[in-house]
């Protein structure tokens, strides 16, 4: 009933002699459904976890009772302690926290990137990039802005979502999968039974399953905005009376 008495009001304004673009501006975009609001929470969440492990140097980390060289690593960050390069001609110790392409590493840049780790590093980045891209969008749903482009096109955007979120959780998964096997390498790190996985790690694999459950949210909605989009184009396409086509003007303005 309330869709009726909208498209009543509308047509009156129509009758009253209005132009397509003065009622255009009648137009209030409807609100964000709350699974969308849902999802963009889910998210954020997904991404503050993805963001802390990114950029944290604790995905392996050494056994403090072992008294080993090697303190802890992430992606962009090494730490040591006193650590001597058996391949390298010079008694130099690495101690303390460097960025990996910093200076002090550079001598030993073939033996810290092998290809495996530099596979986790692009995994991770592209992850990132669409997770970035996917709170963007959904805040742009969320605030209706530009209205126009949100209106016609919400199910599309809604979609484009999950694919970004598709393409982070792939991304965790392969990133996670390989560090988890290939960093226990003897021709990595010296003594891998000194290390375990640590908690910027763990907050990858939980960063990746709330992603995966965004993910699975932003398909219901894109299900669901495809719906309801396709019930207002049918209902704006008919008059109270049956008659067909007064729904084309707000087709052309881009709403439906």
């Amino acid at each position: 009933m309330d869709d009726k008495r909208s498209w009543r009001s509308s047509v009156a304004i129509l009758q009253n002699g209005q132009s397509w673009e003065s009622f255009s501006k009648e137009i209030r975009p409807t609100p964000p459904s709350s699974a969308m609001v849902n999802a963009g929470i889910i998210a954020f969440v997904a991404t503050v976890f993805f963001v802390i492990s990114f950029t944290s140097p604790y995905w392996l980390q050494s056994y403090s009772y072992t008294y080993s060289s090697f303190n802890n690593m992430g992606l962009w960050e090494f730490c040591f302690n006193g650590f001597r390069y058996p391949k390298f001609q010079y008694d130099y110790k690495f101690t303390g926290c460097n960025y990996i392409f910093s200076e002090e590493y550079r001598i030993i840049w073939s033996w810290m990137l092998p290809a495996w780790f530099m596979a986790v590093q692009t995994f991770m980045t592209i992850a990132l990039l669409a997770s970035l891209t996917t709170l963007v969008t959904i805040s742009l749903v969320l605030v209706r802005w530009p209205m126009q482009i949100i209106m016609r096109y919400e199910w599309h955007l809604t979609g484009f979502c999950f694919c970004c979120q598709a393409i982070t959780v792939i991304g965790i998964f392969f990133a996670v999968l390989v560090f988890g096997v290939m960093c226990w390498s003897r021709d990595w790190l010296l003594n891998p039974n000194f290390n375990y996985l640590s908690w910027s790690y763990a907050f990858a694999v939980i960063a990746g399953g709330i992603h995966a459950f965004a993910g699975f949210t932003l398909l219901h909605e894109t299900f669901e905005a495809r719906e309801r989009k396709r019930q207002a184009s049918n209902l704006l396409h008919m008059d109270p009376q049956g008659h067909i086509g007064m729904g084309m003007g707000m087709t052309s303005h881009g709403y439906i």
